[in-house]
């Protein structure tokens, strides 16, 4: 979602100056909108999943402008792992923390002051604190302050699933420096908590950006807690390959997870803020240096892990929401390649989490909170796949059903017709309403009413009474919860986001009602959620000799890191490495063409590498390569493989029938048909557009395409077409627009 400015050329050298800092051939999505809206004076929002690119949004700008450009983060850790990689690629940028002596200090401020600085990272504490502005003052006076980013922008918002009362004072910065603009930055953020983030910064008329929340390299499985969790746990980790990060509920389990690891030959450490400062340093700086394997940590105690390369992450006790869940989870995988987020379901954990929601001294902040819970153990106990319901929460509708990359979609539970039960349920929903005067209920209200309870609630609001009491006793309260989260998924019920969590009927539900929409449910299978998944693997597969170069390049880029005393990802992602060991470049100018070598790095390591590449290609008798084709930042191109299932479709689809009487053949929504369909056509199979979509429309559907851009989501497509083209017709259509530009 953009909400005023697309694409321009206005500023057509920013590709050379993206090569020079920071090595990368091209923008990832909406990163060159937003990078000239602040070259603009404009002030941003920006909210990308974690690995989706946001610093570059403020770091490039801030290369490209006159001043320092100041970057309020709240993670001593975070801010400190991106000033190391910014340095390693030349870049003038530095941070001030309760981590520096006083010299330090003042050393820092000096070459702020010098203008010396392009970029400098505090805490929203040292901003208030009374030397602080003065410096900016000066600062600004003598050669100006370019901006003033805002990172981890979702603290400000008390709905939001990290919010700290610090972050409300940041509008302060409007005031004291009018003309300034002021960019926020955040992994995850409701719609709500956006028009918060706005209002509480005093954002004047922003732009903003709002990138697809999909991580399609994380495949997502939610196993239940078995009596013996860890040895559940070992076995996994053993099967894992690379580092990973491990999230309990408590400080005393973090210490025992590790201890027990460690005992068992996995080098762990805990991470937890029971820990003296200099021991959480001493760990977090072994975790990302690759020296442990693995990092225990609390769920609570915000990491600020900056390490792309992590492969997995297993939350070992429930998350307090899903908006913490995605972000936590998110820290797998950053650098794009495939990684594994794991959750164990133990149900004694809920009454844990409510316990601490019990302990926060605002009853408003209890009860967004208990809501923010349910909504997690809605996507823990579903049978549907696991992304939609993460995309759907962030209001992002128009996700495949079947990711491909979960339990549940690798594992399908059975579907079976419910739409009496649809219609009995959303009935309730709308008689509760209308004998109460206008008044919703949640969802434990309108399940007791269908079950004939006679709860004092109940016989309060003379529920008892309306004509739905009592006819949903011959499904359980499981049943009824279950069809109530799949209708709720299916966008057929809409829940308030005010911490209460009540039902209101949508469009939809009065189709269903009318018997012009079926219902299907997903029906659990028993113990259908554990076993051994494998990720879903987006990265291209090395030769063997291209993985013994690759391990060389990964034993080299260690041995310099070590001696820069930095984590190996900041000489280069495993993104790069990867593409040298396809590519095996043997000069510097070939060497340059590599993603992620810029100039500096093109300096300080070119020969190194290439002297390491042309030696084993001398030994294995071996030529360069083509460079395989890839995006900036480690992004695979070219469409998303087609399967067996996607085959399937094909063999019907030759057959001569429509998509609709292949979906009803195979038991299949129309909409899944569909994706198939546009998926073999990306790749290059026979499929007949005109057949499926009129060539009048299809013209008007490139020409949307053609206007937002062809990595825009299909919600942005329709939305520049109107009401009056769906989702399938749109999908369709650009496949034939990636395929043809491919």
């Amino acid at each position: 979602m953009v909400s005023k400015s697309a694409v321009s050329s206005e500023f057509p050298a920013l590709e050379q100056a993206l090569k020079q800092f920071f090595g990368y051939d091209q923008f990832r999505h909406y990163q060159r909108p937003a990078i000239e809206a602040l070259l603009q004076q404009r002030d941003t929002l920006v909210v990308m999943p974690t690995g989706g690119g946001k610093s570059l949004c403020y770091q490039l700008p801030a290369l490209l402008k006159l001043g320092v450009t100041v970057v309020v983060s709240p993670l001593i850790a975070l801010m400190q792992d991106q000033v190391e990689t910014l340095q390693d690629n030349g870049i003038a940028a530095t941070f001030l923390n309760s981590s520096l002596s006083l010299n330090e200090v003042r050393s820092r401020e000096a070459a702020l002051l010098a203008g010396e600085t392009k970029l400098v990272y505090v805490a929203p504490e040292r901003l208030f604190g009374g030397n602080f502005l003065p410096l900016l003052r000066q600062a600004e006076q003598r050669h100006g302050i370019a901006a003033f980013a805002i990172d981890e922008a979702h603290c400000v918002s008390e709905w939001g699933h990290d919010f700290r009362p610090e972050y409300r004072q940041l509008g302060f910065l409007r005031q004291q420096f009018a003309q300034v603009p002021l960019m926020a930055l955040t992994a995850t953020a409701t719609d709500r908590v956006r028009r918060d983030i706005m209002e509480q910064l005093q954002l004047r008329e922003p732009e903003v950006f709002v990138a697809s929340f999909n991580r399609p390299n994380l495949f997502y499985d939610v196993r239940p807690k078995q009596r013996q969790p860890y040895s559940q746990l070992l076995a996994q980790v053993k099967q894992l390959d690379g580092s990973g990060i491990i999230y309990c509920l408590s400080r005393r389990r973090v210490d025992e997870v590790a201890f027990r690891l460690q005992q068992d030959g996995i080098p762990a450490l805990p991470y937890h803020a029971g820990l003296s400062d200099e021991e959480r340093r001493t760990h977090q700086t072994r975790f990302i240096r690759d020296d442990v394997r693995v990092m225990v940590a609390t769920v609570a105690f915000g990491m600020g892990i900056d390490k792309p390369d992590v492969r997995f992450v297993i939350h070992y006790d429930l998350s307090r929401s899903l908006e913490s869940y995605y972000q936590e989870s998110g820290r797998a995988g950053r650098d794009g390649e495939a990684a594994v987020c794991s959750l164990y379901l133990g149900y004694g954990d809920i009454a844990t989490v409510d316990y601490l929601i019990g302990q926060k001294p605002d009853p408003q902040e209890q009860r967004i909170a208990r809501q923010q819970l349910r909504q997690m153990l809605d996507y823990a106990e579903s049978p549907v796949c696991r992304r939609r319901v993460q995309l759907s929460y962030f209001g992002e509708w128009d996700a495949p059903e079947n990711c491909q990359a979960c339990d549940n979609c690798l594992n399908p539970p059975p579907m079976e017709e419910w739409t009496v039960e649809a219609q009995k349920f959303l009935s309730c929903i709308a008689r509760c309403e209308q004998h109460s005067g206008g008044r919703n209920f949640g969802m434990t209200h309108i399940i007791d009413v269908l079950r004939g309870s006679t709860k004092q609630q109940i016989k309060k609001w003379r529920h008892d009474q309306i004509s739905t009491h009592g006819i949903g006793k011959d499904r359980s309260v499981e049943d009824w919860r279950a069809l109530g989260r799949s209708l709720l998924h299916q966008r057929l019920v809409a829940e308030s986001d005010d911490g209460y969590g009540v039902l209101m009927l949508t469009p939809s539900s009065w189709q269903v009602l009318k018997g012009q929409l079926p219902v299907k449910v997903a029906v659990p299978k028993a113990q259908n959620k554990g076993g051994d998944r494998q990720a879903a693997d987006t990265s291209q597969t090395l030769s063997p000799q291209a993985e013994q170069l690759l391990t060389q390049l990964r034993q080299l880029r260690k041995q310099l890191a070590d001696r820069q005393a930095v984590p190996p990802y900041v000489v280069f992602p495993e993104s790069s490495l990867r593409q040298m060991a396809q590519a095996r470049p043997q000069t510097l100018d070939a060497f340059a063409q590599i993603s992620g070598v810029g100039r500096q790095k093109l300096s300080q390591y070119g020969q190194t590498f290439t002297d390491v590449i042309r030696g084993f290609c001398e030994v294995n008798g071996l030529d360069s390569q083509p460079l395989p084709v890839s995006s900036s930042g480690g992004d695979t191109l070219g469409p998303p493989p087609v399967t067996d299932t996607h085959l399937t479709t094909l063999r019907y689809y030759q057959k001569g029938m429509t998509p609709a009487e292949i979906a009803a053949d195979r038991g299949l929504r129309l909409s899944t048909v569909t994706d198939h369909l546009a998926r073999l056509l990306e790749n290059g199979h026979p499929i007949n557009l005109d057949a499926l979509v009129a060539p009048e429309r299809q013209g008007a559907i490139r020409a949307a395409i053609a206007t937002v851009g062809t990595t825009a989501s299909l919600r942005e497509i329709r939305q520049q077409l109107g009401e009056s083209y769906d989702y399938n017709e749109i999908r369709l259509v650009r496949s034939a627009v990636a395929r043809s530009s491919s």
